[in-house]
């Protein structure tokens, strides 16, 4: 939504100030003979800062005869590519914006939307960094070369020092200023964008639905499978250990299937005394019932 809101304005506000910028200078000459005194010189200079260009007249303190004058330097370069990019950003959020409001559908349809608008962002971020920079190098670059005192240089009056030169107004620059703000707070803007822009691409959706675990994670994932094997390992043993009878612990657990066939019926005498002296010694193989007929 922040996408949709601030990128046209700041990218208007961009283009504007540095495209529309107009700015003069003005120095003064004062020659020897008076009748050449008080000679202001304006000159203008403006975008796209072509100042090889940018000409003026300045008198040579020579009787009426004067001289034409150039600024030096070309920072057209620079600025017509910083401007051509907030062109640029500008119609493609207005794009973006239309596309997010009244195609919705059509936009998330197959991921295609979203892994355009993902790369095109990315682009966006890397050209206003790159402009935003380039920019701002060639503004100090402007400064110098229109710098008043930089401009008395030019003048041959200005060489002899019988005659006066001196700065009469300074150019201003808070217009060209702002451009190079608007310019970085764009990048800041369509960078912070990448992260919402890719959260709507198949890639992100991938990676939540399908979790990669870490090494730390997977090494403590093994431990706790270890430790519950254990003691799954422990709590069986125990419980076969307690259902074994009592003076058997080391014998292993009976099977099911063989407690019928260990089972031992009780001797029984039917109709036949039986008697045991005290030395006799009685067998141990289970219980005896003793029946006496009378």
């Amino acid at each position: 939504m922040c996408m949709v809101i601030f990128a046209p304005i700041f990218a208007i506000c961009a283009f504007a100030t540095c495209g529309g910028y107009s700015g003069q200078l003005q120095v003064k000459v004062d020659c020897v003979d008076r009748r050449q005194s008080n000679l202001i010189i304006s000159i203008h200079f403006a975008y796209p800062f072509r100042l090889q260009q940018e000409h003026f007249k300045a008198p040579t303190c020579e009787g009426e005869k004067q001289e034409i004058l150039f600024l030096e330097g070309d920072y057209s370069a620079s600025a017509q590519f910083f401007v051509i990019i907030a062109v640029f950003a500008f119609l493609y959020s207005l794009l973006a914006t239309i596309v997010y409001i009244f195609y919705q559908n059509k936009y998330r349809e197959n991921n295609r939307g979203p892994f355009v608008d993902f790369i095109v962002t990315v682009i966006f971020s890397f050209l206003w960094l790159v402009s935003s920079c380039a920019w701002a190098k060639a503004l100090s670059d402007v400064k110098a070369a229109t710098d008043p005192a930089q401009a008395l240089t030019l003048i041959s009056a200005c060489r002899i020092k019988a005659n006066r030169c001196v700065t009469a107004q300074q150019p201003v620059w808070s217009s060209l200023n702002t451009s190079v703000v608007f310019g970085f707070i764009n990048f800041v803007l369509w960078a912070g964008n990448i992260w919402f822009v890719f959260k709507e691409t198949g890639w992100y959706k991938t990676g939540q639905r399908y979790p990669t675990r870490s090494a730390s994670g997977k090494r403590a994932s093994g431990m706790r499978q270890r430790l519950y094997s254990e003691s799954s390992f422990d709590q069986s043993y125990r419980q076969a250990s307690f259902d074994q009878p009592e003076g058997s612990f080391h014998q292993p657990p009976f099977r099911q299937g063989s407690f019928t066939h260990s089972l031992s019926l009780p001797q029984t005498h039917l109709g036949q005394p039986i008697t045991y002296s005290p030395d006799d010694q009685l067998p141990s193989r289970g219980p005896i019932i003793l029946i006496n007929k009378i």
